[in-house]
């Protein structure tokens, strides 16, 4: 079974179109984690890198959103445009993009 250094959820998740939430989907999702995988490969990072596609992260307003593991750092409004600064940066420099992490918020009881 194969173990990665780093694992990238990208929600994927889709709304109904009249929903006050929005979703990934029609935020760039699809076109965010098709990046991630195209930069991820370029750079020679499949084996130990992988970018999946997520149901609902449950932050739809704050799409698109993504997770990485183990580091537990939660991104959204990320756009294609943000994904080399996220490899370069965060999954091999070690230092989140802090305009994209989102707020800790407390756990629910």
């Amino acid at each position: 079974m194969p173990y990665f250094d780093k694992h990238i959820f990208i929600c994927n998740n889709e709304r109904p179109a009249d929903s006050p939430r929005g979703d990934c989907t029609k935020k760039g999702g699809k076109e965010v984690r098709e990046k991630f995988k195209d930069e991820l490969a370029k750079r020679g990072l499949k084996g130990s890198m992988r970018a999946n596609m997520a149901g609902c992260l449950d932050v739809c307003d704050t799409g698109c959103s993504i997770v990485v593991y183990p580091d537990n750092v939660w991104y959204g409004h990320v756009t294609v445009g943000d994904v080399d600064e996220i490899i370069e940066k965060h999954l091999i420099g070690g230092q989140p993009v802090e305009r994209l992490v989102l707020p800790r918020v407390p756990k629910k009881a």
